[in-house]
Formats: C-alpha cells, sequence, structure tokens
C-alpha cells in the first residue's frame, strides 16, 4: 500500500468529518422525531385522562400490580441491553477513528529519540555516580569523624 501524502490525508480526514457531521445530522433528527412523537402522545394522553378519572381511582388487584411490574421491568431491561452494546462498540470504532488520525513516527524518528533517552540515561547515572562517590562520601565520613 503507498503511502498518502499530506493533502490526500487531509481531504480523507475532511471527508471523514463531513461523514460523521451527517451521521449526528440524522441521529438528531431521529431523536427530534421520537420527542414530537411523545409529545404528541402525552397531548392526547391527556384529555382523557380529564374524563376518565374516576377510572383511574378504581384499585387493581395486588397480583395485577406485581406481574405488570414484572411486564415494565422486563422491557426496560430489554430497552438497555442493546444501548450498551451499541456504546460499547461505538466506544471502539471512535478508537479506532482516532487511531487512523495519528502521526506514527518514521524509523529515523524512532531511533533519534532513543539515541536522545539513552544518551541522558547514561548522562545521569554518571553525574548520580560521581556526586555520590566525590561529594557526599567524604562529607559523611566528616560528619561522622566529628561526633567521635
Amino acid at each position: 500500500m503507498a503511502k498518502k501524502s499530506k493533502t490526500q490525508r487531509a481531504k480523507a480526514s475532511a471527508a471523514r468529518a463531513v461523514r460523521k457531521e451527517q451521521v449526528r445530522e440524522a441521529e438528531g433528527a431521529e431523536v427530534e422525531a421520537k420527542d414530537v412523537a411523545e409529545a404528541d402522545a402525552a397531548a392526547t394522553e391527556a384529555p382523557k385522562r380529564k374524563l376518565f378519572k374516576k377510572a383511574d381511582k378504581v384499585e387493581v388487584p395486588a397480583a395485577d400490580k406485581q406481574d405488570k411490574g414484572k411486564v415494565e421491568k422486563k422491557t426496560e431491561k430489554a430497552e438497555e441491553k442493546p444501548i450498551k452494546k451499541k456504546r460499547r462498540f461505538g466506544f471502539l470504532k471512535d478508537v479506532r477513528s482516532e487511531m487512523k488520525r495519528v502521526t506514527w513516527p518514521t524509523k529515523q524518528d524512532v531511533l533519534r529519540w532513543s539515541v536522545v533517552v539513552v544518551a541522558a540515561l547514561l548522562f545521569f547515572g554518571v553525574y548520580v555516580t560521581v556526586l555520590d562517590n566525590v561529594v557526599i562520601t567524604p562529607l559523611l565520613v566528616a560528619i561522622s569523624g566529628l561526633g567521635v
């Protein structure tokens, strides 16, 4: 696979951004449609409640309440599962897209920075050894000699 130039990568990145924005807009439209549907349902339900207030006060047997609660819990659980999977895979998709955007170092860059790190380690190792043997050890011997 041939390496892409900077302009090709920039164009591809811009195209990805446009596609993401289109997906976000589509999701936003779906959410708005769902909100409108819920508002319509609530608006049609409100007048019915006013008309049937006495019917709402009727006592429901305890057994029916338990069954109703079980059904509601099952539907809630069924709705939650796909959301969790969607989030999990959505996160992985986001990670993948971010990893594609990373500018990876070349072999020369890795070699250069490795040499810099090794040189810094050697320098500080020698510095600490000299400081320990030339300054600190004689100073400790002098201090301990004064106490005796």
